[in-house]
């Protein structure tokens, strides 16, 4: 993909030969080795500098908000009456057998939601009454019904959706893209997380690690409350002078080893002590929200020292306008399997989505307003969809759903995506994707695609093998595009 970083990976693997090897084997290695791809690379040579897409690209950043636990559905996006005709029958034996549940045992009774949809806007777009902003934009989203997964436990199926695997290692799609396009933004990173809720996802920082990409390109965890950056400020007794002047002497130790060793991870050093040093300016004026006009917070439900989902979707919109590749948003809670008020469909859930609905709603009249929408891609959804079944865990009277991998619902907005659409569909039952199904890998895919990515040419080599977010798999959904 890269030619400079393939150089640099001949160099390291010369350097290897070179102190393993001695007298006449050094010899004959060398001579076969093309000398033009041993030259020591610039050390200036900065990892994160904009590279051109592959074509025409329709998004320039990304905002991606995932709702780590996986909201149920049927409760929100894909409205199925005849769940409300069944309810409390059991489900035909024939539609589960041979299934794998997380938690349902037997042979379930069917749940019908308890929450009321309506039709909005020109659109005729179907949302839930548990989601009123959303409905206030629901000209500018596409819904996508049709989602489908291989994962049913919330660690893989979140893994799987923005690592393309299931297994620990593997680089986030944050880190796929600041890899493949770099970034505009010099005093902020290419890649941003921010956490809400009462606990983190599942996936852990897994989820925004470079794997084996270099290490300037994993996800910056960013925090709206107390220090924003962990370990970022000078420490004690250390002013700005002294810490340009010990960043200039590591650097000059770095390219020294540089030169000597050709190590590509001492150029992701050299510019990640840079970054740093850019960013103790840079995060302190990001953060201050203050400065947004009282229209603002009013929009998102915010208030300048707070903390949570809200203000996390406004620095989102604050870090892409300073140029940052892809935002990454996780919010907790969504897991409704009814064994506790909390996660019933009708508390819980309902708690989350007032957590939700309305600065997510905002964040996309806000970038329209300010003609970001076009240039910047919107995503929201969970890991995998929930069941049409109520689990009944505990017999006590609560509702909810278990884990379901064959069917669930996000959405997307702006960034060349074709507004006001419902794509895809469910069965009667909303128990699997069919028609226009669309797998993990696909989305995968048009989200690259949208980034003017063909994910079939973005490439790693790893171990021998050419890896990409999108594994062997995934197939652009042209019917998404506008």
């Amino acid at each position: 993909m890269n030619l400079h970083e393939e150089k640099l990976k001949l160099i390291t693997r010369r350097q290897f030969f070179r102190d393993c090897g001695t007298g006449v084997g050094s010899i004959a290695l060398a001579s076969l080795l093309n000398e033009n791809l041993l030259a020591t690379p610039a050390a200036s040579a900065d990892p994160l500098l904009p590279h051109a897409p592959h074509f025409a690209p329709k998004a320039k950043n990304i905002i991606y908000l995932h709702m780590a636990g996986a909201p149920s559905q049927l409760d929100l996006l894909d409205y199925k009456p005849k769940l409300r005709e069944l309810n409390n029958q059991k489900v035909p034996e024939e539609l589960i057998k041979n299934e794998r549940f997380a938690f349902i045992k037997g042979v379930p009774k069917i749940l019908g939601t308890p929450h009321r949809f309506m039709r909005h806007g020109q659109s005729g777009q179907e949302i839930s009454a548990a989601l009123p902003h959303l409905a206030t934009v629901a000209d500018e989203i596409a819904i996508v019904r049709s989602m489908k997964t291989d994962q049913f436990n919330h660690a893989p199926a979140q893994l799987f959706v923005h690592t393309g695997s299931a297994r620990l290692g593997r680089p986030g799609m944050g880190a796929w893209l600041s890899y493949g396009l770099g970034t505009e933004g010099r005093n902020l990173p290419s890649f941003v997380v921010m956490v809400s809720g009462k606990n983190g996802p599942d996936g852990g920082a897994s989820l925004w690690g470079s794997g084996f990409l270099p290490t300037i390109h994993q996800g910056v965890r960013l925090r709206s409350q107390g220090e924003p950056v962990l370990f970022l400020s000078n420490p004690e007794g250390m002013d700005a002078e002294m810490r340009r002047h010990t960043l200039d002497t590591i650097e000059t130790l770095n390219k020294i080893q540089l030169g000597r060793v050709g190590d590509p991870e001492t150029v992701t050093r050299i510019a990640q002590y840079e970054m740093a040093y850019r960013m103790q300016v840079s995060v302190p004026d990001l953060v201050d929200v203050s400065k947004e006009p009282a229209s603002i917070h009013k929009l998102y439900g915010t208030e300048p020292g707070g903390s949570g989902f809200a203000n996390n979707c406004l620095l989102a919109r604050r870090l892409i306008e300073r140029g940052t590749r892809f935002v990454q948003l996780y919010h907790w809670g969504w897991d409704s399997h009814g064994d506790a008020k909390e996660n019933d469909i009708r508390y819980g859930m309902v708690d989350r989505c007032r957590e939700v609905d309305q600065p997510a709603a905002a964040l996309i009249k806000d970038l329209k307003q300010k003609g970001l929408l076009d240039q910047t891609l919107v995503v929201w959804g969970g890991e995998f969809g929930r069941t049409p079944m109520n689990e009944a865990r505990n017999r006590d009277g609560f509702l909810g759903r278990d884990h379901h991998p064959h069917a669930f619902s996000i959405w997307m907005a702006g960034g060349g995506v074709k507004p006001g659409i419902t794509y895809g569909a469910t069965d009667e039952l909303g128990y699997h994707a069919v028609e226009n199904p669309v797998h993990v890998h696909d989305l995968q895919a048009t989200i690259l695609h949208l980034c003017g990515l063909d994910h079939k040419r973005l490439t790693y080599r790893f171990q021998g093998r050419d890896y990409r977010l999108t594994d062997v798999h995934g197939e652009v959904v042209k019917g998404l595009l506008a």
